[in-house]
């Protein structure tokens, strides 16, 4: 289930350090008009609902990053919150889906090699996946009545990353990210590439952003994924 929806990422300030600490810190707020894919695939009852139809619903969406650097380490906190409705058509039935999403990456970064905003970063940290599922569904075959599943579930996995940064002459730089993580889902992944031209207090932001997690219970299996352009505005400190 795809659409193109423009997602606005609103980031939350954390408390400021003491200036004497050495520690710069970065909030961006963003725009993502992102497409939107949702595969949902059941046991009991065995259904499975994919296709290109629209959500008919955003319910709610939060996205949010706040990142600090001192020398060589660093710190950041990403946060995503989805809420999508949507219904299908299939072979069996017609499936009518509500999913409520939250993803909470926190990690620390450690410059690897080159200079101030510039070179490569490693990153390590945590990705908590919390997941709330809905699917009511309505059987083609009137001589079966229609039933409903409700599923939630929590992944706590281990993340891992990196990121090389480019300043090229004048104000201009290029980044381009990538991570995974596994444990209790069944793996997530991230890739980015991102543009940027510096202003006297952040600087402009500009790229392609694509997400990825395959997530599920005993009952069901869900594949969520998200990908397009992104522009924002980071604001240092």
């Amino acid at each position: 289930m795809r659409t193109g929806l423009l997602l606005a990422g609103l980031a939350a300030a954390g408390a400021a350090p003491a200036a004497d600490a050495g520690w710069d810190w970065m909030v961006e707020p963003y725009l993502w008009a992102a497409s939107i894919g949702t595969d949902v695939r059941t046991i009991d009852p065995p259904t499975e609902s994919e296709s290109e139809s629209a959500f008919s619903e955003l319910d709610g969406v939060f996205m949010g990053r706040i990142e600090g650097r001192n020398g060589q380490w660093g710190a950041f906190a990403d946060f995503i919150y989805l809420g999508l409705s949507d219904s299908s058509d299939g072979r069996f039935a017609h499936t009518e889906n509500d999913i409520d999403a939250r993803l909470l990456d926190v990690a620390v970064s450690w410059r690897a090699s080159g200079e101030r905003d510039r070179g490569l970063d490693l990153f390590g940290g945590a990705r908590y996946v919390d997941l709330d599922l809905n699917v009511r569904f309505e059987p083609n075959n009137p001589a079966r009545p229609p039933s409903s599943l409700d599923a939630g579930a929590s992944f706590f996995d281990a993340l891992l990353g990196a990121r090389y940064t480019w300043a090229f002459p004048g104000r201009w730089g290029m980044a381009v990210r990538g991570d995974a993580s596994w444990g209790q889902t069944e793996g997530t992944w991230s890739a980015s590439l991102m543009g940027s031209y510096r202003t006297g207090n952040g600087g402009w932001l500009f790229g392609y952003r694509y997400l990825e997690g395959k997530l599920g219970n005993d009952n069901a299996d869900v594949t969520l994924d998200l990908s397009g352009p992104v522009v924002g505005y980071a604001f240092r400190f």
